[in-house]
């Protein structure tokens, strides 16, 4: 038996799916800023993101009779928005890196890391090329697994979890550079 997601929302929902507009800016405004932030880390620009973001939500209300209540609204409007800034990167021609998974000098996972601003973390990310801000964004910020986004990807496991580390190492080098760590 399949289990369905209660929705706080399923209200406007239904009514967006007469076309209500104003139903639709409600859950715009109620989902914008998260919706926007999830565009901006994986897209990397301002302009670009919310480029990326308003055809998001314009797809989500063309589908939205597609929505089934499997999962949270949000989580299904999520999956889309990610999908429309992943187009929009392949749009620039960002190319996910295939790598052999025999790649040495990768760190362990947890070495390192002792203290640290928030702040500059997420600035040092968006100066990281598309595909490794891509894949860490996904995998760090997002909270998906490495087999979920080499599916989104159209990557192997091996090439995600090598482009994965290359994106952290890259980073510990950004934030080393600029002092914005303390390291063990």
């Amino acid at each position: 038996m399949e289990t369905s997601y209660q929705n706080i929302h399923q209200e406007l929902i239904d009514r967006c799916r007469y076309g209500d507009r104003k139903a639709q800016f409600e859950l715009y405004k109620l989902f914008y800023k998260g919706m926007y932030n999830v565009c901006l880390r994986i897209v990397g620009n301002p302009a670009d993101a919310e480029d990326a973001m308003q055809e998001a939500f314009l797809n989500a209300f063309r589908k939205i009779d597609t929505y089934q209540g499997k999962v949270s609204f949000g989580a299904w409007l999520k999956k889309i928005v990610i999908n429309r800034s992943l187009d929009y990167l392949k749009k620039k021609h960002v190319r996910f890196e295939e790598v052999n998974e025999r790649t040495g000098g990768l760190e362990d996972e947890d070495s390192g890391w002792k203290e640290v601003d928030v702040n500059r973390i997420r600035n040092a990310i968006q100066t990281l090329p598309d595909g490794y801000r891509v894949v860490l964004s996904l995998h760090l910020i997002e909270g998906y697994d490495h087999e979920e986004i080499s599916q989104i990807l159209h990557i192997t496991n091996s090439a995600c979890r090598t482009q994965y580390m290359r994106a952290r190492n890259k980073l510990k080098e950004i934030l080393k550079d600029k002092e914005l760590y303390i390291y063990n």
